[in-house]
């Protein structure tokens, strides 16, 4: 049974991977967690309630935040992790390439960071922690990311001007820059190519990008913040 002092975090792509690391982080503080991805299915856990649905559907962000106001009766924070990476070099993108990549990184971003913000702001308190890329602040040549760079890249900027907007009003805005991540995306038979594209020469691994956004939420001085977990890859290579 949730009461009003249990504080209720919204995890987005949360079926696996990062995502799901993430509302076990949650979890282990204490939150009560609604986890959203296409494909998540019902949590054995109570304090955990799933809602399936295609963040690029604008009806699906409203369900997310009904879901949390009905089932908890707050919202305190928002961990934006779905999204979508093709890698493949520019020119040979396709129209539904662009409309897939902005629907879901932007358009999903927008709505649902649109009424959780809302939310926290008539709250009077609130943290949003979006996850981005560290390819926005370094390109590599052996990654193609010019959709990713125009859509996180917009995340990253976005997350300071939205974190000024809302800091004298008890809602905090920060973002964690991952590099490549140990995931059900990543092949294991890929990891000795990626590896060496960090300047720590290893991968990282999803208790590592866990671990920051558990930071930035019990960072309370911290807002417009992006912190890259990347292995040194956003400084330089």
């Amino acid at each position: 049974m949730t009461t009003s002092s249990t504080k209720v975090a919204i995890v987005t792509g949360a079926s696996r991977g990062i995502g799901a690391g993430v509302v076990e982080g949650y979890r282990k503080l204490g939150y009560a967690v609604v986890a959203t991805s296409r494909s998540i299915g019902a949590s054995d856990d109570p304090q955990v309630h799933t809602v399936a649905g295609d963040l690029a559907d604008p009806a699906t962000a409203e369900r997310v935040v009904d879901a949390a106001l009905e089932r908890f009766g707050r919202v305190d924070a928002l961990v934006n992790n779905a999204g979508i990476f093709i890698a493949k070099p520019f020119p040979l993108h396709s129209d539904d390439d662009f409309a897939a990549i902005v629907g879901l990184n932007l358009g999903g971003w927008f709505r649902i960071t649109r009424r959780a913000v809302a939310t926290m702001l008539d709250q009077g308190s609130g943290h949003v922690v979006t996850i981005t890329t560290s390819l926005v602040d370094h390109a590599l040549s052996a990654v193609p990311s010019v959709l990713a760079s125009l859509t996180k890249g917009g995340l990253d900027a976005a997350t300071r001007s939205l974190a000024i907007e809302c800091a004298g009003r008890g809602v905090r805005v920060n973002a964690v820059s991952p590099g490549i991540i140990k995931t059900p995306m990543h092949p294991v038979e890929a990891h000795p190519a990626f590896a060496p594209l960090h300047p720590m020469g290893r991968m990282g691994e999803i208790d590592e990008i866990v671990q920051a956004v558990l930071y930035l939420e019990s960072a309370a001085f911290v807002t417009g913040e992006t912190l890259h977990v990347d292995g040194g890859q956003g400084a330089g290579h």
